[in-house]
């Protein structure tokens, strides 16, 4: 299985290559001969006059020709929501800055979401250039915050829990909808109000050399691609109060009818430097329909609050041939975290099957990994010591063929069952919780100082280094119906390892 598993995904990423080199050649096709500067329909770059209607018909006016591309010189430039347009390039010069309105009524929704820049089914469209787009995010969700409290904005609009605009009423910077051949190269995407970005059943994108840095309010995600095909998302540095970047799905609908025939599909993600106050890089939470033919590569993740990486079925969705290789993360709350849950019995069960994992190295520090944010990852209701990796399936549907290969993990150690206790012999009081949320830190205490597993069918683990700097009342691996187990060479910290590993309810596994 191991080695069939290798072939699909060499062969998956041979086409990864030729889908690279297509999707420039689509690109090629954009018609940039004439230009379109918004200074010449009235654009005042002094931050003070709204520009929305000039950027507007500079944008209309290139539809309208066959396509061009439309400047924005130096300056900076207030807008509010604009309308990119098939065959139209819009080209921030190096000193120019695109900047949000901080008024709530300057914003609108084509479909779905509102925005300070909307595309809906165009094709060849793109932005670039050495600018900056900076959405004023904190200013724009504190007056809908306002708003509320003066009455106009709905309650339902409103979370109350976490006293703040609930994120789909707080515009996103760019939000595309059903576009194809989309280039999104060079910028810097700065201070969203909610997410930054959001592609939703886009096809043929390509996302090369952006900086985004979002600190800025909740829910600032630093890319979601949703239900979208033939993605590349390389050379890009995010910094982000939410997760860095994440794969969703909505199966096609977004609180509507769904449509099975989506999903996130062919992905490449490589080469990317990612800071988060959530996850670095995330498939799911949202995952209606799934994720598959996945490559995650060569990802430095640092001051990330929780996983490195996370692989996450909630919605009875289907995640499959994953390929993670080459991550380096420092001061990361999590290295680690495969979840299969089922949010609702209608009949549907997804699945995880068919991951590989290789080369990878974390170091998890005892205190909270991103205490220098400005917006931080909220605190646990519970104590607990140090969380381990986990990869966790269901009761009855279990994860499928894992491999985890050249893998270290370096813990700080120190776990004191005064503080919290889940001795081995309470096992079975690790709770299943199929509907919860999932996030590393959902089962409370864990019994593993290193790696939890429970429900997993199919694993391998080859060259594995788990090590604390302190002493831990745990054992450092944890196997709970985990079956066909393969363990070929495991370094731990303990010189007498299987006082250190743990099977329970699993069929037997062989140590090399």
């Amino acid at each position: 299985m191991a080695d069939k598993l290798r072939e699909n995904l060499e062969f998956r990423r041979m086409k990864l290559r030729f889908l690279g080199l297509f999707i420039l050649l689509l690109l090629t096709k954009l018609s940039i001969a004439q230009e379109y500067n918004i200074l010449d329909y009235g654009a005042v770059g002094d931050a003070k006059k709204l520009n929305t209607q000039s950027i507007q018909a500079a944008i209309d006016d290139a539809f309208k020709n066959g396509g061009g591309k439309v400047i924005i010189p130096s300056g900076r430039f207030l807008s509010g929501s604009i309308r990119l347009k098939s065959n139209v390039h819009l080209h921030l010069n190096g000193d120019a800055v695109l900047l949000g309105s901080t008024q709530p009524a300057h914003y609108y929704a084509i479909q779905r979401w509102k925005a300070l820049i909307l595309a809906d089914s165009a094709t060849n469209i793109s932005i670039g250039g050495k600018g900056i787009i900076d959405g004023q995010g904190a200013e724009l969700a504190l007056r809908i915050d306002s708003l509320f409290y003066a009455g106009d904005v709905d309650s339902a609009d409103y979370n109350f829990k976490d006293k703040r605009p609930k994120a789909d009423i707080r515009p996103q910077i760019i939000e595309m909808v059903n576009c194809k051949d989309i280039e999104i190269t060079d910028v810097t995407i700065m201070s969203a109000a909610s997410w930054v970005q959001s592609y939703f059943r886009c096809a043929d994108l390509l996302i090369d050399g952006i900086k985004v840095d979002s600190d800025t309010y909740w829910n600032n995600d630093g890319i979601d691609i949703i239900d979208s095909r033939n993605v590349i998302i390389r050379n890009c540095d995010i910094n982000a109060s939410d997760d860095g970047i994440c794969l969703k799905s909505y199966a096609g609908g977004y609180d509507g009818p769904q449509d099975w025939s989506m999903m996130c599909d062919n992905i490449l993600i490589e080469d990317c430097k990612v800071r988060s106050s959530a996850s670095a890089v995330k498939l799911g939470t949202s995952s209606y329909r799934g994720f598959k033919n996945i490559t995650i590569r060569n990802i430095l993740v640092y001051d990330t609050y929780r996983s490195a990486i996370a692989i996450e079925s909630y919605h009875n969705g289907l995640i499959e041939n994953v390929l993670v290789e080459n991550i380096n993360a420092t001061w990361t709350g999590n290295a680690l975290f495969v979840r299969l849950g089922q949010f609702r019995n209608d009949g549907r069960k997804g699945g995880i099957r068919n991951v590989t994992i290789r080369n990878m190295k974390v170091e998890v520090p005892i205190t909270a990994p991103d205490e220098l944010y400005e917006i931080r990852g909220p605190a646990l209701p519970f104590f607990h010591n140090i969380f381990p990796s986990s990869i966790v399936g269901l009761a009855d549907y279990e994860i499928e063929d894992i491999t985890l290969e050249n893998i270290e993990i370096i813990y700080p150690g120190g776990g004191n069952p005064a503080y919290a206790n889940l001795p081995l012999d309470r096992l079975d009081d690790v709770p299943e919780l199929p509907t919860v949320y999932p996030e590393f830190s959902m089962f409370g205490e864990l019994p593993s100082w290193g790696l939890y597993v429970r429900h997993v069918k199919g694993l391998t683990l080859k060259n594995i280094k788990l090590t604390r700097n302190k002493y831990d009342y745990r054992p450092a691996i944890v196997f709970d119906d985990a079956n066909e187990l393969l363990i070929e060479g495991l370094e731990l910290t303990e010189s007498s390892k299987m006082k250190e590993i743990i099977f329970h309810n699993c069929d037997p596994a062989p140590i090399h």
